[in-house]
């Protein structure tokens, strides 16, 4: 009788819920013929979400350091191309995480070129593997400026016209690593962390004036920059990372636009992110009301669940600990 008694109340709360709650789904942003620009959209992620952009009608803007990389993705972009007549794609070299004013002025020079940028992808970003004691105070301060301020720039820069139009969305790609802490990610795990601090704070200010930020998660992705982070990877990284799989960097793109034109604040892919994206809401803003249901029914269960995958790498150091030590006992 108890049980019928709270299982009332629990549905009643929800019917409430549903027929009171504020939350209301952003309207779908039109992406033909609107102005998206991309940092990192060299290689990897990056020019996969352009290739995607420009397959919807886009106008595509690539900011990246490479001057080479930069002509190859532009010839890879423009064949996709919708509308050869209309559709444009600027490429243009910058160096994010130096000078915030060498940025800025980029930026004008690509909105002089196609017009306003209504779309905001930072992308920009690399990894580095290693354990704490092998990373260097360098690599720290590199990270944070290639995945945190690179963003930040890149954003304030596009930030004043978006609010000025009262129009626009800013995406900031993050990794699963900004989501839990891994061995071998004390310097890039943090890097990304902070990214979300960045994502959550930003919304509250900008929703007012009709802008949507959208938080990507993306689990292993097969790019350039992942199999430059394998050669120095540690054992236990390794091992760890394998219980997500590895992603195509198109799959992750086309998620990625497809929640950021429908102005979903969290982006994810698969199972596993599914599980990350709902245990770790914390006070995140929320854009559906179905999301929201979810996170509240599910959120027990799923800590139930990472209670046994942290086990289960918490093994995987011990064991790798263990074998260390042995070899180095043989030498």
């Amino acid at each position: 009788m108890m049980l019928l008694v709270v299982g009332g109340v629990v549905l009643a709360g929800f019917i409430l819920l549903y027929m009171l709650s504020p939350i209301v789904s952003p309207k779908p942003m039109s992406i033909a013929g609107s102005h998206v620009l991309i940092t990192g959209g060299s290689s990897g992620i990056g020019l996969s979400v352009a290739i995607e952009a420009a397959k919807l009608g886009a106008n595509v803007t690539l900011l990246a350091r490479d001057t080479t990389r930069l002509a190859v993705a532009k010839s890879a972009v423009e064949k996709v191309i919708k509308d050869v007549n209309s559709q444009r794609v600027v490429c243009i070299s910058c160096d994010l995480t130096k000078d915030y004013s060498e940025v800025e002025k980029v930026i004008r020079q690509a909105e002089q070129m196609i017009g306003p940028v209504d779309m905001l992808v930072n992308c920009a970003g690399t990894s580095i593997s290693r354990s704490f004691t092998d990373t260097s105070p360098a690599d720290f301060r590199w990270l944070m400026e290639a995945n945190y301020l690179g963003s930040v720039y890149a954003t304030k820069a596009v930030l004043p016209g978006m609010k000025e139009r009262q129009h626009g969305r800013i995406v900031f790609t993050s990794s699963q690593a900004g989501q839990l802490g891994l061995y071998g990610y004390t310097a890039y795990s943090a890097s990304k962390f902070a990214l979300r601090g960045l994502a959550e704070s930003l919304q509250m200010e900008v929703k007012p004036y009709n802008i949507h930020v959208t938080l990507s998660f993306p689990p292993d992705t097969d790019t350039p920059g992942y199999q430059e982070e394998n050669k120095q990877k540690p054992r236990e990284t390794t091992l760890i990372s394998e219980a997500a799989g590895l992603f195509q960097p198109d799959k992750v793109a086309s998620t990625l636009l497809h929640d950021a034109i429908h102005g979903r604040f969290v982006s994810y892919l698969g199972m596993d992110g599914w599980m990350l994206a709902t245990l770790t809401c914390g006070m995140s803003p929320v854009t559906s009301l179905w999301e929201a249901t979810q996170q509240v029914l599910l959120m027990g269960i799923f800590r139930l669940v990472s209670l046994g995958y942290l086990c289960q790498f918490d093994k995987i150091v011990k064991t790798c600990k263990s074998e260390r030590d042995k070899e180095a006992k043989a030498r």
